[in-house]
């Protein structure tokens, strides 16, 4: 099923999934590694997925809570940011994942995803992210390097977990709408293991991927990054339990430290 033009849900779920949850013994909907994890849960195919109209009120999002996850503990000693109000000014700033294949500068976007973008830089300054591999890459239906856990499973997290911003809920960002294309080439955005369960792991679009807007977008690379990005997804896939495009990059990507505002 993995050589079909667009992915199925089973595989956006073990794509896509973080590690907030405890490992289940729930093998039908796939997971994140060839460990079992938790299961995410999406709609029949990601093409047919309802999204959000452009007449929806955007919901109201509380000041960022970050949750202990006691059954999933962090793969790194790391505090949470403390919860409350995040900033939102300035609407962007900038930071750089370096690697081992060359860096990949970001932008992110505060503005729209305040609690998403201090979160990863509070991991960053805590050199969570230091000197971890990107774990997972998929070439066909969907096309993401997948990193952000020190264990290199797949299942690791930093121990706690927090809600979806856009486009799932929005503050001042405007709803997207039906037909927008949201996960395209050079998106950063969070991984989960459904609603509300973000922790460390985020994935990079290397190509224009049918998502549903089930995952946090909070920023992206530049033409610089996508060098790099395309550098290792040229290099190919070690075949893993979910397919033959789907495993470890065998162009090893070894993420040296992310360096924030």
């Amino acid at each position: 099923m993995f050589r079909k033009v667009f992915a199925s849900a089973a595989l956006a779920a073990a794509l896509l999934a973080g590690c907030n949850r405890a490992p289940t013994s729930t093998v039908a909907a796939l997971t994140p590694s060839s460990t079992p994890a938790s299961s995410a849960t999406l709609a029949a195919s990601p093409t047919t997925e309802s999204s959000p109209s452009a007449t929806t009120i955007a919901p109201v999002i509380s000041p960022c809570d970050f949750r202990p996850t006691p059954v999933a503990p962090p793969a790194r000693p790391v505090a949470p940011p403390p919860n409350g109000a995040a900033p939102t000014d300035p609407d962007v700033v900038h930071a750089v994942i370096a690697t081992d294949q060359g860096d990949i500068p970001l932008t992110l976007t505060p503005g729209k995803t305040p609690c998403t973008v201090l979160n990863f830089l509070s991991l960053a300054q805590q050199h969570f992210y230091d000197n971890t591999a990107c774990h997972r890459l998929t070439t066909d239906g969907i096309f993401v390097l997948q990193c952000g856990d020190p264990t290199g499973t797949g299942t690791g997290g930093p121990g706690y977990s927090f809600a979806d911003e856009y486009p799932i809920g929005t503050r001042a960002a405007p709803v997207p709408n039906a037909s927008d294309t949201l996960y395209t080439r050079g998106v950063l955005a969070m991984a989960n293991s459904g609603p509300d369960t973000n922790g460390s792991q985020f994935f990079l679009i290397t190509k224009d991927s049918p998502l549903p807007p089930h995952y946090t977008i909070f920023g992206s690379t530049d033409a610089a990054g996508l060098e790099v990005l395309d550098k290792v997804a040229e290099g190919g896939v070690i075949p893993g339990p979910m397919g033959e495009n789907d495993g470890e990059p065998k162009l090893p990507v070894q993420i040296l430290s992310v360096q924030g505002p």
